[in-house]
């Protein structure tokens, strides 16, 4: 199929079933905002001097239907092998259960970072779950609830030991055995703060070494399993921190981290029944020890007790996650990959302890069954203790056993005169008769198999039990499982069930046809190491959707490997550093940010070795351009570059963006344009044109990635001409290149490019330009009708929003006692997902109802916010006080209407069914109010004993 091919008009049904408003609507929403026509807001939104002078064309959209025949045909592109490479990635059964009920269920696909627990409990218990199976696997004490990948994972580990070893260097020990990509992300991570890496064989080159740190793999790359408690013991003994990257399931037959002494374990979940997809998503994991809990990145999902003193989820340190230490940040995570993560702990849920050791054993004994033949055949692997890898030194034999294997559709680990094999649970007799085949041999594997033992060293044998909880033991069956994650899903408020209208994270549409490819073998089962020819059809992909991004935005060159928007934001600014020392410029280190900026820009800023210097923003929200242009020139001999958001984060398209970009320019900077409200650009005005150099691309928001819990996220950026040769490498695709490396895989999480890919596909430039009309008009139709009841904070001269707007409630934190918590869970009750809160000014409301939402869902959000404020007046005029209040006690749940004794100064009715709700199709939440601050005091991260939850609510 061609993308051309006609069908008449039956391509528009998509965008006309993506965008929420109809016609008639359309026409009504511009009369309530004082509009001539779509074309005149636009005009009076943004400036007219960034406006796009030619409409976007895409070529014809196609319909749901040819868009998925497409699909399959450069599918079909794509050769799907028996992967046995290993290097961190592995083939692995995702039970079916899982796949259509999580994976492929809306309810945990398009559900938001669980910010407001009551809301949330689902989805937190199964991270809570996650975080106990990773600390009992690794024997550690506190797990966060995701990270982004194995290497990204082992980054974060080595800043973490650079904050907290006592050892004054700046020199980090990498194990010679890591997996490659995870070496170069270390190195990326390494250079601009100006720490060494020394890379050695830690048993005999560690004692003498002066470090913060050090990385140990275990089992290493190559399969070699070492015993590390006497390395592990010198270097705490010097004050260092020992981190270990461990392979979760060995972990199921090896003593664990913890029980050799490690300080800190890292690793990928993707083996817990997470498709390869190419590379990722995949759920990367961190525990510590204790004592360091509380610098640990990323989230953590805590146990804390609501209003009624019984116990409730939350995330843990909240704050901190939210403001990442800005400027003085070792990290910028504020994401994680909560769907991957979660789908990982129901694989340990649904399996328990025992299936875990089965499939672990399994896979060692078709290891032990292999090496024995292989042996047989002259190929002795070269360690004798190995769990799931054998690494075989062949001489001028490799390329020709390599052609054998590929012959048998099986693809192997190439190295400088050997050759790797990793097994898996997919891998059956059949396949290892196959490698045997490729070494010249022909052997059967019922034959070998008799007499083998194990090749796990006795002293490294696990004893110590894992997942004692009863949620490892209670779900063995289909039927229990299906139903523990539906009575999770019933526990969440996602976009499945009404509009999430978060300001500056897009809870759009996640169209079904664009998730359906993504689980199919075609896309899902490629290893991200395959040889470029199997991966035909990803690369045609790849190539169409950076050519559409960059006739989006305007810029020449994308990279599609950042695969977080912070992330994208640390790939943009080490491509300017790369550039200006390029250019003999490497004293330029002072990025300008503004006041108004998300954390992690500062965070992003300080982890390339940038000194920030604030600029201020004047009494209308926008850049005060007087004192850039003072800062500017001030800092003018070192200046790098500026991190500006545009749409501004106050919701405003300010006036003088050409202006801002020039003044930098002139100063020798570049401009970092954060791409996080692209989705009031899209086919209206391109960064690329108006003077950014470069941008990230928030996929997960503006291109329809669902947000999936809290990840996983992309966030690739696209850059001018002059900066594309320091866009990120790696080593598997480009070998020694400006940048390395900023994620584990060269694409990131390759798989869930499909999803952005259809999107554009079925939406054609027309649609994603309308798509962009109607978000900027539903914004302005909720600013027009909630301004008389909570002031619009921002607008431009022409006194209009972009695609989301501040309203401000603070005045009623001193007429009635009323915060803006009070109004986010009071929402709840109205079944409504809070806006954003307090941000980017503490005590209001940002709201962002994307184009998705229809006139009717729009109307029944506004009539919930003016009912609150009729509650709030009633607070005013004394007829009753705040703490008396719906407000106050809100949310409401089953609990308070089941209430024997209601002693409360409003009626059950009044608080359980609000205004304007559906009784039939009420949403409760399962929690009260959840205290944020006991939750912080009393830090538990993982399952404790069952006694406990009963004391935590005493």
């Amino acid at each position: 199929m061609t993308l051309n091919k006609s069908s008449g008009d039956v391509a528009t049904d998509f965008v006309r079933r993506h965008i929420g408003p109809s016609q008639a609507d359309i026409r009504v929403m511009l009369e309530t905002v004082g509009a001539k026509s779509l074309s005149a807001l636009m005009g009076e939104t943004l400036p007219a001097s960034i406006r796009q002078k030619t409409p976007l064309d895409l070529g014809r959209a196609l319909s749901e239907t040819e868009a998925l025949a497409h699909m399959t045909e450069m599918a079909a592109k794509n050769a799907v092998f028996t992967s046995l490479i290993g290097q961190g990635y592995s083939g692995t059964v995702l039970p079916t259960v899982i796949q259509r009920n999580i994976l492929e269920n809306p309810a945990w696909y398009t559900a938001y970072t669980p910010y407001q627990p009551e809301i949330s409990q689902g989805r937190l218990e199964a991270l809570f779950n996650f975080q106990t199976m990773i600390c009992d696997l690794t024997g550690l004490d506190v797990a966060n609830a995701s990270l982004l990948d194995e290497a990204t994972a082992a980054a974060e580990a080595m800043a973490l030991a650079e904050r907290a070893s006592n050892v004054q260097t700046k020199t980090f020990f990498v194990d010679h055995e890591v997996h490659p990509q995870t070496l170069a992300v270390l190195r990326t991570r390494a250079e601009p703060l100006g720490w060494k890496l020394q890379i050695g064989n830690p048993l005999t080159d560690l004692d003498k070494a002066d470090v913060v740190g050090a990385i140990l793999q275990y089992p290493g790359t190559t399969g070699i399993v070492r015993d590390f408690k006497p390395t592990i013991a010198a270097l705490k003994a010097k004050g260092a921190l020992a981190v270990v990257a461990a392979d979760l399931l060995a972990l199921t037959l090896l003593a664990s981290p913890g029980e050799l002494g490690a300080d800190i374990a890292i690793g990928s979940a993707q083996r817990f029944g997470v498709p390869m997809g190419y590379g990722g998503p995949h759920a990367g994991y961190m525990s510590v020890r204790d004592a360091i809990k509380r610098s640990i990145p990323g989230r953590l999902v805590g146990l804390s007790i609501d209003s009624r003193g019984e116990p409730a989820y939350r995330l843990a340190l909240q704050t901190r996650e939210q403001h990442i230490r800005r400027e003085k940040a070792t990290s910028n995570i504020c994401t994680a990959q909560v769907l991957l993560a979660v789908i990982a702990s129901m694989y340990a849920v649904y399996h328990g302890p025992e299936g875990l050791k089965h499939i672990a054993r399994m896979v060692h004994r078709r290891t032990l069954v292999l090496a024995t033949g292989l042996k047989k055949l002259g190929f002795a692997p070269e360690s004798e203790a190995f769990f799931d890898t054998l690494t075989m030194t062949v001489g001028d034999k490799r390329d020709g056993i390599v052609a054998a294997a590929q012959a048998e559709k099986i693809n192997l680990r190439i190295g400088d005169g050997t050759i790797g094999i990793a097994l898996d649970e997919t891998t059956t007799p059949e396949t290892v008769e196959a490698i045997w085949r490729a070494f010249g041999g022909k052997l059967g594997y019922s034959d070998v198999e008799h007499g083998v033992s194990d090749a796990l060293p006795a002293s490294l044998k696990r004893s110590s039990a894992f997942l004692t909880h009863p949620v490892f033991h209670s779900h063995r069956s289909e039927t229990e499982l299906l139903r523990y994650m539906r009575k999770l899903s019933d526990r969440d408020l996602a976009l499945d069930r009404a509009m999430i209208p978060l300001g500056s994270c897009t809870m759009k549409l996640n169209a079904t046809t664009e998730m359906m490819p993504l689980t199919w073998p075609a896309w899902g089962s490629l290893h991200p190491f395959v040889p470029r020819e199997q991966a035909a059809g990803y690369h045609q992909l790849f190539a169409t959707l950076e050519k559409w991004l960059c006739d989006i935005t305007g810029y020449d060159a994308v990279s599609l490997q950042p695969n977080s928007g912070a992330q994208g934001e640390y790939a943009g600014l080490l491509a300017i550093r790369a550039y200006h020392a390029a250019r003999g410029d490497s004293h330029r280190n002072i990025c300008l940010i503004p006041s108004s900026a998300h954390g992690t820009n500062p965070a992003s800023a300080s982890m390339v070795n940038m000194d920030v210097v604030v600029v201020a923003c004047d009494k209308r929200g926008d850049v005060d351009v007087n004192d850039l242009r003072i800062k500017a020139e001030k800092h003018a001999a070192n200046l790098a570059a500026i991190m500006i958001t545009y749409p501004s984060t106050h919701g405003v398209f300010e006036e003088h963006i050409r202006e801002i970009c020039e003044i930098v320019h002139a100063n020798g900077g570049q401009v970092y344009l954060d791409g996080a409200n692209m989705n009031a650009q899209v086919g209206l005005s391109r960064p690329g044109d108006y003077g950014a150099d470069v941008s990230h691309l928030n996929l997960h928001k503006t291109f329809c990635i669902p947000h999936g819990g809290g990840g996983p996220g992309m966030g690739p950026i696209g850059v001018k001409a002059h900066l594309a040769p320091y866009l990120p490498g790696h080593p598997s695709a480009n070998g020694d290149v400006p940048v390395g490396p900023v994620s584990a895989a060269p694409y990131g999480s390759a798989s869930i490019l499909t999803i952005s890919y259809i999107y554009i596909l079925m939406m054609g430039g027309a649609g994603l330009t309308s798509a962009t009309e109607l978000a900027i008009l539903n914004a302005n139709y909720i600013a027009t009708r909630l301004h008389p009841h909570f002031p619009v904070l921002y607008r431009n001269e022409k006194g209009r929003v972009a695609h989301e707007c501040i309203i401000d409630p603070r005045a009623f934190k001193t007429s009635a006692g009323v915060t803006v918590d009070d109004i986010a869970k009071r929402l709840i009750d109205y079944g409504f997902h809070a806006p954003t809160m307090s941000f980017p000014v503490v005590g209001t409301l940002m709201i962002e109802p994307t184009e998705s939402e229809s006139k009717l869902e729009l109307d029944r959000f506004c009539e919930a916010m003016i009912a609150i404020r009729k509650e709030i007046t009633d607070i005013e005029s004394g007829r009753w006080n705040v703490e008396a209040s719906p407000l106050r006690h809100a949310p409401h749940t089953v609990h308070d209407i089941a209430e024997d004794d209601w002693k409360r100064a409003y009626t059950r009715a009044e608080g359980c069914f609000p205004a304007g709700t559906s009784r039939t199709d009420k949403y409760w939440c399962p929690v009260g109010r959840v205290d944020n601050v006991y939750g912080d005091r009393n830090l538990v991260c993982s399952c404790p004993p069952m006694e406990d939850y009963a004391q935590a609510a005493e």
